[in-house]
C-alpha cells in the first residue's frame, strides 16, 4: 500500500480563512474595480475634451465654431475640460454604476454638435465621452484581470 507523506493542513486552514475574507469582501473589491474604470475614464475623457482659444482676433469656442470679432477679454479656455468630476458610487440590484458628470451648460451641444448660432450650418460634435467609453470598454477586461491578480496573489503567501 502507498503511503501519504506528511501533510500540515495548517496551510489549508490559512488558505480557507483568507478565501472567506475575500468572500466577505467582494463589494468592497468590485467598487474598488468599479473606482479603477471610473478613475481610468475621466482620464480619457479630459484628455479628449477641447478646449477653447479666445486669444486672437477671430476665435474658435470649445465647441469648435469659429466666431470673428475681437478677443474676449478676460475669458479662459477650459471650463469644460475642468467641469468633469466622478460622482459617487451606488449599487442598483447586481450592478453598480459611477456617473462621470459634467455640469458646464453646452458640454451635450460639444459632444453632440450643434447648429451654428445664424442656424445655416452644424458644428460637428467632439464625442469626448463616447470615443472615451469605446476606448474604455478595449482595456477594462485587461486592467481588471491585472487588479484581480494582484489581489488573489496576496492569498497565501
Amino acid at each position: 500500500m502507498a503511503k501519504m507523506g506528511n501533510f500540515k493542513i495548517k496551510g489549508l486552514e490559512e488558505l480557507q480563512k483568507e478565501l472567506n475574507n475575500l468572500q466577505d469582501n467582494t463589494d468592497a473589491i468590485i467598487e474598488d474595480c468599479a473606482k479603477e474604470l471610473a478613475a481610468r475614464l475621466l482620464r480619457l475623457v479630459v484628455k479628449r475634451t477641447p478646449v477653447g482659444d479666445y486669444s486672437g482676433d477671430s476665435y474658435t469656442c470649445a465647441s469648435g465654431e469659429q466666431h470673428k470679432g475681437h478677443k474676449v477679454p478676460g475669458k479662459v479656455g477650459g471650463t469644460l475640460r475642468r467641469g468633469w468630476t466622478i460622482g459617487e458610487i451606488r449599487k442598483e440590484g447586481g450592478v453598480y454604476k459611477i456617473d462621470i458628470i459634467n455640469p458646464v451648460e453646452y458640454a451635450s451641444y460639444v459632444e453632440y454638435g450643434h447648429r451654428t448660432a445664424d442656424h445655416k450650418g452644424w458644428v460637428k460634435g467632439h464625442f469626448m465621452m463616447t470615443i472615451s467609453e469605446q476606448e474604455l470598454e478595449k482595456i477594462a477586461p485587461k486592467v481588471l484581470e491585472k487588479k484581480i491578480k494582484k489581489i488573489l496573489s496576496n492569498i497565501s503567501k
